[in-house]
């Protein structure tokens, strides 16, 4: 048990991490027709699909944010932000579930109609269904994990983890025995976790790589000008 634990704990993070950056970057360089969101919304206008969308992306997009910052915001840092543990914890179970139960309710609709809609299942590759399955099992797993941080509200187990995650991006030895006796649930979900980074080049996920920044700045764009 302790090599498994080490093997997926200690090993694991660093080849998805290797994956996750240089599978994007080949991908990038080799085959950039295929880096795009593969939109499929000008198939289905519904009222119900822009709102699922915009649950999805929001909740998970807060997650992502939520779950880097609680991870890798060293211990010491917390005074100078007028935080404790207990309370960062009981800040991530309410924010993480709010935003996490928005993502499951997005998510279901978007899995339906990923399955029901004959037009949007036949211009969806070969990933998009598994990701989109990955990442609804991930959340249920991340909602899952409240109960079982409620049971610690010292925040001790939020700090575990978060040394954990700040070991492995250190590439600091050890970072496994962390998680050795953390309950099934977290073990899972970082797992899970991990293997989103993995499969990240392999998807349509690529494209946040992408995310247009800048357009939020960029001056309005001419199509037509008016005649006199």
């Amino acid at each position: 048990m302790d090599y498994l634990n080490n093997l997926v704990f200690g090993y694991y993070p660093y080849v998805a991490g290797t994956v996750f950056l240089f599978g994007s970057l080949v991908r990038f360089e080799m085959s950039q027709y295929t880096w795009k969101t593969n939109s499929s919304q000008i198939m289905d206008t519904s009222r119900r699909f822009r709102v699922g969308n915009i649950l999805f992306h929001v909740g998970v997009l807060f997650l992502f944010f939520g779950h880097l910052v609680g991870l890798l915001m060293p211990e010491a840092w917390y005074p100078y932000l007028g935080i404790t543990p207990a309370g960062k914890q009981v800040l991530a179970m309410v924010s993480g579930g709010l935003a996490g139960a928005a993502a499951l309710v997005g998510g279901a609709v978007l899995i339906h109609r990923r399955i029901m809609n004959p037009r949007v299942r036949a211009q969806s590759s070969q990933m998009d269904l598994p990701i989109l399955l990955i990442l609804y099992v991930q959340l249920l797993l991340g909602l899952l994990t409240i109960p079982f941080s409620a049971q610690h509200a010292d925040g001790a187990m939020m700090l575990t983890l978060a040394d954990w995650a700040q070991y492995i991006v250190t590439f600091r030895p050890g970072a496994a025995e962390f998680v050795a006796n953390v309950p099934w649930v977290y073990k899972i979900h970082l797992f899970l976790g991990l293997t989103v980074f993995l499969l990240f080049p392999f998807t349509r996920l690529v494209h946040i790589w992408s995310a247009p920044v800048w357009y939020l700045g960029r001056r309005y764009q001419i199509v037509r000008l008016r005649q006199s």
